[in-house]
């Protein structure tokens, strides 16, 4: 893995960690003005960076993580972050255990040049298993 990515794997952990322990201090450090939540599926659902720092502290709680299939890409002063991760959380009354996908925008910044998170998209992966072997079928560069 390069440095870069590994700089962006990095920010993602303590993302998660701020998560974990409720820190919502680190959350808002990590988490740009404009940052978005975006709960994907067959009905969607989004939380402004207001909401989601409510939501993380209080009613929206994770217990535990794991990364896998770990992509990440640089696009001159955004970085794009996705993987599966396998979660344990809390929504309310309803507990979410297994894996999402999650699709991460960072931006980094003018002045200090730090790296922040502007969109986090996070859905259900598809359950079709031969859709990927479909789609490196198409690859012209194979």
């Amino acid at each position: 893995m390069d440095e870069f990515a590994s700089q962006i794997e990095e920010l993602e952990h303590q993302w998660m960690r701020c998560w974990m322990e409720r820190d919502r201090k680190g959350m808002k450090a990590l988490a740009a003005k404009e940052f978005v939540f975006l709960l994907g599926g067959q009905t969607s659902a989004m939380l402004d960076r207001p909401s989601w720092l409510e939501a993380a502290t209080s009613r929206f709680l994770c217990t535990g993580y794991r990364f896998r299939d770990i992509y990440v890409r640089r696009h001159k002063k955004l970085a794009v972050f996705a993987a599966r991760m396998s979660i344990e959380a809390r929504l309310g009354p309803k507990k979410i255990e297994g894996d999402v996908w999650i699709t991460d925008l960072w931006q980094q910044g003018g002045i200090r040049r730090k790296w922040r998170l502007v969109e986090r998209t996070m859905s259900r992966p598809d359950t079709t298993p031969e859709l990927p072997e479909i789609i490196r079928e198409m690859q012209l560069w194979r």
